[in-house]
């Protein structure tokens, strides 16, 4: 099973080329996105009006326009983007709201798998767009 999906890796793909422009942010159409990171087009389409819906990134109109990122790199977590894309993610049903399990008071694991989840939330939370942007200069002359 996996923890970042398909559509969560897609969209940190997406932000990976956005965040790597003057400052941190560049301006790029939803066209340039699919076909840099081999992402079909309608997908890249729906990645990037969940990312606006939750005001990870923002659109700009026009003939120059396209998509950039709402805030700075470093004020957007990986966590924000995985629960944008996927929802929320849990090591194990046991970490659920509204699961109820018998063993609950007594499970010889929940102790160590929820500090694994804990641990897993917090690296997911304190790691940032800021993290993986390119700091070279841009050989395009950006």
């Amino acid at each position: 099973m996996d923890i970042i999906k398909r559509n969560t890796d897609y969209a940190l793909r997406i932000l990976s080329e956005l965040v790597n422009g003057p400052n941190g942010q560049r301006i790029l159409s939803a066209r340039h996105l699919s076909n840099v990171h081999h992402i079909p087009y309608p997908i890249t389409c729906k990645l990037l009006q969940k990312l606006q819906d939750h005001e990870i990134i923002t659109s700009i109109m026009g003939p120059k326009g396209g998509y950039t990122l709402a805030r700075p790199p470093a004020q957007i977590s990986f966590w924000e983007v995985i629960e944008a894309i996927q929802g929320p993610i849990y090591i194990n049903r046991c970490f659920f709201s509204h699961f109820q399990c018998p063993l609950k008071e007594r499970c010889p694991l929940r102790e160590k798998l929820g500090n694994i989840h804990e641990n897993i939330l917090l690296s997911l939370k304190t790691t940032t767009l800021e993290e993986i942007r390119d700091k070279r200069p841009n050989q395009t002359g950006e």
